[in-house]
């Protein structure tokens, strides 16, 4: 879809209270036009109406005009420039940045990202900045069990029981 076009589906989500439906839009829009600093800005909007900061800053980032405490929310959120990397979703050389602003934050953080982990890093190639990462900084699947973890795992097999108990007895009845 031609992207007037989904803005123009944006814009009527938004109006018909789509919210959801506008965000993913959006991040589909961002991901295929990644230098588009506009659609960067129109995403941090919506994430704005959700009421998160972190995701408002990230989109904002390459800005000269951001939120100082949106900014700081999303490098608390992603509190390593590899993830940095990642959270920004950026394609190519920094030097395509719209502005000469975003293009040093670009530089910023890819830099500090090469010091981190002691070797190059490249915006096109994410297993460059991923490396080791998940040693540093963990990896979710190795956390331990939480309570809602497990309360959420118990409420699955829960309603899975019952769905079977209803659907053997269904079968119960067409033989009765």
């Amino acid at each position: 879809m031609p992207l007037i076009e989904t803005l123009a589906r944006v814009d009527a989500d938004l109006a018909a209270g789509r919210v959801p439906v506008a965000r993913q839009r959006l991040r589909g829009l961002v991901s295929s036009f990644p230098h588009d600093l506009t659609l960067r800005r129109r995403l941090a909007e919506v994430y704005r109406l959700y009421g998160d900061a972190a995701e408002a800053g990230r989109w904002m980032y390459l800005e000269e005009d951001r939120d100082a405490d949106e900014t700081a929310a999303f490098e608390a959120r992603y509190g390593s420039s590899g993830w940095r990397m990642k959270a920004l979703a950026w394609h190519g050389p920094e030097a395509v940045a719209a502005t000469s602003f975003a293009e040093g934050q670009l530089v910023a953080v890819r830099t500090t990202c090469a010091e981190e982990l002691g070797h190059s890093v490249d915006w096109d190639d994410p297993a460059s900045y991923r490396d080791g990462l998940e040693e540093k900084y963990g990896d979710a699947s190795s956390e331990p069990w939480t309570v809602g973890g497990v309360l959420a795992g118990v409420g699955c097999l829960v309603g899975a029981l019952a769905f079977l108990a209803i659907w053997v007895n269904g079968v119960v009845a067409l033989f009765d």
